[in-house]
């Protein structure tokens, strides 16, 4: 079994550690009982209608399982959620989608500098509730993802735990709350330029697609691809579309099972352990935080497609600073331009990467950041 780290999150998966740091192995009971729960727990809040029921539900019943230390997720459950769901996802860029979607490229980056924005703009109020020196607060700050972060702010010698703990307790709080917000909103949302129109199932070609997104994730995995365990097969995905080779669509009820897996897997990061035990005042700044710069980001969705052009519901929902696997799989449960809101947070994930550190250094050199 793994154990538990603290200086990096785990790159399997692109995940933190998925079993509940303990000094002992888990009961052997323990991966079933929290498999059974979160199955239970999704099924519950899907059939109540919570948007991202299955994620949510699993997401909870981890959770608790994991404060009372009688959880245990394996390793490789999340990643092959994110394979699932990165063929779920890359089925919908046919040809037409894609054309639409790099139709709002110069959006997709206006949105993404924003979102960097938005995060130095809630800087100083993370800093004045954690109490941490204002490089770590830089990068606890910008919603660029916790792996993205935790990765740039190891480079800089910001403090790691701090930008983790921010980073995780911010996407927990934007899977619970954006999902039933963005619901409210999304009734008649759709639009026709960013819908595919996807081939039955055909349980061969699914079988094919599973065994090569299987393939490809390991392969991008090898070469350092970012996220490979989704974006692989992704990418696989969209190229099959994009040529009408697609050889079946991914079906509703695998992506719900996705589901269960990505947010079991997420629920075990949320326990005092795999937290680091941080103080408590800097989970207060990651909420707080949170809280500011979604709204700020809601906001200034809203406004993007409005002036654009684009579905505002499915901006907004791009510009989330949350996960971008979790937001990508809210968007295909609520049937919202999921090529769009991919595109958003794919182009974050790249500008985040690219411009983070020189922001930081520049910043510096003029005397913005003090």
């Amino acid at each position: 079994m793994k154990r538990a780290r603290f200086d990096l999150p785990a790159p399997a998966g692109d995940s933190a550690a998925t079993i509940v740091p303990r000094t002992s192995p888990p009961p052997p009971d323990a991966y079933l009982r929290t498999a059974l729960l979160a199955v239970m727990a999704g099924a519950l809040l899907s059939a109540a209608g919570f948007p991202l029921g299955w994620m949510v539900g699993a997401m909870l019943a981890s959770a608790y399982l994991g404060w009372r230390g009688v959880a245990a997720v394996p390793d490789w459950v999340r990643p092959a959620g994110l394979v699932v769901l990165g063929l779920g996802l890359g089925q919908t860029f046919t040809a037409p989608v894609v054309a639409a979607v790099a139709g709002a490229l110069p959006v997709i980056l206006v949105g993404g500098l924003g979102a960097i924005l938005a995060g130095i703009a809630v800087l100083p109020l993370y800093r004045r509730i954690a109490r941490v020196d204002l490089r770590t607060a830089y990068y606890a700050a910008i919603p660029g993802g916790i792996m993205t972060m935790a990765v740039l702010a190891q480079r800089a010698g910001a403090g790691v735990p701090a930008v983790t703990l921010a980073q995780t307790l911010r996407m927990a709080a934007v899977v619970l709350i954006f999902p039933p917000v963005i619901a409210v909103f999304a009734t008649g949302a759709r639009d026709a330029a960013f819908t595919a129109d996807l081939p039955p199932l055909a349980w061969g070609g699914l079988a094919l697609m599973l065994a090569g997104g299987a393939v490809v994730a390991f392969l991008g995995g090898k070469v350092g691809l970012a996220n490979a365990a989704m974006l692989a097969p992704c990418l696989l995905a969209m190229a099959l579309s994009g040529f009408g080779a697609l050889p079946s669509s991914v079906p509703r009820w695998l992506v719900d099972a996705a589901q269960v897996a990505m947010g079991a897997s997420l629920g075990m990061r949320l326990t005092p352990q795999a937290l680091g035990g941080g103080p408590r005042r800097q989970a207060l700044a990651a909420l707080v935080s949170a809280l500011a710069i979604s709204a700020l980001l809601a906001v200034l969705g809203v406004v993007l497609g409005l002036v654009s052009g684009l579905p505002p519901v499915a901006v907004s929902l791009g510009m989330a600073p949350g996960g971008m696997p979790e937001m990508a799989v809210t968007a295909k449960a609520l049937d919202l331009a999921v090529p769009l809101v991919l595109g958003f947070h794919l182009v974050r994930t790249v500008l985040c990467n690219l411009l983070v550190g020189p922001i930081w250094r520049l910043g510096l050199r003029i005397g913005l950041f003090r």
